[in-house]
């Protein structure tokens, strides 16, 4: 069976545990190395070298919402009934952080339209920063957009973060562990209940159309939970290093139909226009940081041009406030949800007149690079 060909239903599961197997060993030497975020960016890169030496990988949708259940419920854990006391900083972030968003998008683009000769359209949805769901839906409409280049510049932006920032901000990244037994943490008898409620909560939410629902659902039950101190939700440290490793592995899974001829044409473009987002979002980070006094690196988490699942769980691995950093990603979402459409009908124009537009010789150019 080739790469990219989807597994019989027979094959899902062994196809799944193999790549938990490559993520989890990948989580294992980096976790013996002592690197920061083992167990996820360990396997996001063991599954993603696999992938692309063109080793079958995948990660069953079904099995990565459980996972994301789960994570959810965890870094709720790390709200805490003092974290409501700090809400009156948010609309000062909230409002900077929508500055960031724009300047990150307009830098981003400039630097894929006219230093690497991207055409307009394409360059335009690379650019926009971690909403890649909304982005290849509205590209749709745009067809002189190339998908692959599109999905494959968003995928190295959210993998380079995941690399990268543990080791920029301080912590060990290793998995929170209580001091001693919390004579208010569930039992197991009251856990299993709790995980049946956060998954149908999640369940409902993603139907819905609740951005990352399978997650933020969980989160913020699970926050609701422990921040009102009436019991905490401890989860095993084994079932969230396995999700941990599950999510790495989903990331990883992504490289799995690229091309090494195509990640090598497209991959130093693609870390020049991270540079330059990331490059804004230091400088807005450091800035806020610096004026209300706030942790730099929870800041820089809440602003990256990343996930929001990826961005809350790598606050919560080093010990920052997975509550601040997770409100602010699902509100730069939020916000791109909205105000995408309206920029992108502004930018290139109603729907199909992308296919009408005169291209001129630097967008041809930019199409054969």
């Amino acid at each position: 069976m080739r790469v990219g060909e989807r597994p019989g239903a027979a094959l899902h599961g062994a196809l799944a545990l193999r790549t938990l197997a490559i993520g989890g060993l990948g989580g294992a030497v980096c976790m013996l190395a002592g690197l920061p975020a083992a167990w996820l960016s360990g396997a996001m890169l063991a599954v993603a070298v696999a992938a692309l030496a063109r080793v079958r990988v995948a990660q069953p949708q079904g099995l990565r919402d459980a996972f994301f259940v789960v994570l959810g419920i965890t870094m709720g854990a790390g709200v805490r009934p003092e974290t409501l006391a700090r809400m009156g900083e948010w609309p000062v972030t909230m409002a900077m952080l929508l500055a960031t968003v724009v300047a990150v998008l307009l830098a981003t683009y400039a630097y894929q339209r006219r230093v690497a000769g991207w055409d307009r359209e394409t360059a335009y949805f690379a650019a926009v920063p971690g909403t890649l769901g909304l982005v290849m839906a509205l590209m749709q409409s745009y067809p002189r957009a190339e998908p692959v280049r599109v999905a494959l510049a968003q995928t190295v932006r959210l993998f380079v973060l995941v690399a990268i920032l543990p080791s920029l901000i301080p912590g060990d990244g290793s998995l929170p562990v209580p001091d001693g037994p919390d004579p208010q943490a569930l039992g197991p008898a009251g856990l299993v209940p709790f995980l049946g409620v956060a998954s149908l909560l999640g369940w409902g939410a993603s139907r819905l159309g609740v951005p990352a629902g399978w997650l933020t659902v969980p989160f913020f039950l699970s926050a609701a939970a422990n921040a009102s101190g009436l019991f905490v939700v401890i989860l095993p440290p084994w079932l969230v290093a396995l999700s941990m490793v599950g999510l790495g592995s989903w990331i990883g899974s992504r490289f799995a139909d690229v091309s090494l001829a195509l990640l090598a044409r497209l991959f130093t473009v693609s870390l020049g226009a991270f540079a330059v987002g990331m490059g804004i979002a230091l400088a807005m980070s450091g800035l806020v940081a610096w004026g209300l006094g706030l942790p730099f690196g929870q800041v820089l988490l809440a602003f990256a041009p990343g996930g929001l699942e990826a961005m809350t769980l790598l606050a919560f691995l080093l010990n920052l406030d997975p509550a601040f950093v997770a409100a602010h990603q699902l509100a730069r979402y939020i916000a791109m949800v909205f105000l995408i459409p309206p920029i992108t009908r502004r930018v290139l124009g109603p729907p199909g007149a992308a296919g009408r537009s005169g291209g001129g010789a630097a967008e041809a150019g930019g199409q054969g690079r």
